[in-house]
């Protein structure tokens, strides 16, 4: 993969500020990424970014005119995309199951869902300037449909159903979005159970919950498109 103007791979990865996508700006620039780190916090994340390597970019995933700004901002600086991670994510609320509310549910699929495609749409331009464009989705288990009927799985008992259910719709669209773009990679990664704030610090490191997320972006030409994958391998969907 080359740039148009800097001669490395370009990167971008949103919700960057912390947790898995800070972790993942990390092993990018390490591999020699130019990579943007995207959030919706400007403060934040330029310290951030500028003690990382990585570049901000103010992102908010709700809303098409941020997104589209960032977009703008990329395509001036960089003049394409190589990879995206599609990242941003909230967890939603925890309650009992008869407590859930509609309004629950379309602040989840909002954020975790329709602020997926909004990035891709943006940027999709820009990744199909690429010789090897490759969208990661970060998914989770908890979105499989095969997980959730194995009762040997903690995906079988999660308490959750708002949040793998907009997982499932993650899937799909990769699904669908690998089939009608096969000039690129787009597939999606499972994290699994990583102590960010998501998960109330639970779980295993974020180096281990970004396993399979760079395996899909720096992966060589044997890397496979609509694939679900964790650090271990292909996962039932």
């Amino acid at each position: 993969m080359t740039t148009v103007s800097h001669g490395k791979p370009v990167s971008l990865v949103t919700g960057a500020n912390r947790g898995i996508g800070l972790e993942a700006v990390s092993r990018l620039i390490g591999a020699g990424h130019l990579v943007y780190l995207a959030a919706r916090d400007a403060q934040r994340g330029h310290g951030i970014a500028e003690g990382s390597g990585a570049r901000f970019v103010q992102l908010d995933v709700t809303s098409d005119e941020s997104v589209r700004l960032a977009a703008g901002i990329v395509e001036s600086e960089a003049g394409q995309l190589d990879v995206l991670i599609n990242n941003a994510a909230i967890s939603g609320p925890l309650r009992n199951v008869h407590d859930f509310l509609g309004s629950d549910m379309v602040e989840i699929l909002s954020t975790n869902v329709a602020g997926y495609v909004r990035v891709i749409h943006f940027f999709l331009p820009l990744l199909e300037r690429s010789s090897d464009p490759r969208i990661i989705n970060v998914s989770s288990g908890l979105g499989s449909f095969g997980l959730a009927h194995d009762g040997r799985r903690s995906e079988s008992r999660a308490p959750s159903p708002l949040y793998a259910a907009a997982k499932s719709a993650i899937n799909m669209l990769t699904v669908r979005y690998a089939q009608l773009l096969p000039g690129m990679r787009i597939n999606c990664a499972d994290p699994g159970m990583t102590a960010t704030d998501l998960s109330g610090g639970r779980g295993h490191s974020v180096k281990d919950g970004t396993d399979a997320i760079i395996s899909f972006a720096l992966g060589g030409p044997d890397t496979p498109t609509g694939a679900f994958r964790d650090r271990y391998g292909d996962l039932p969907w």
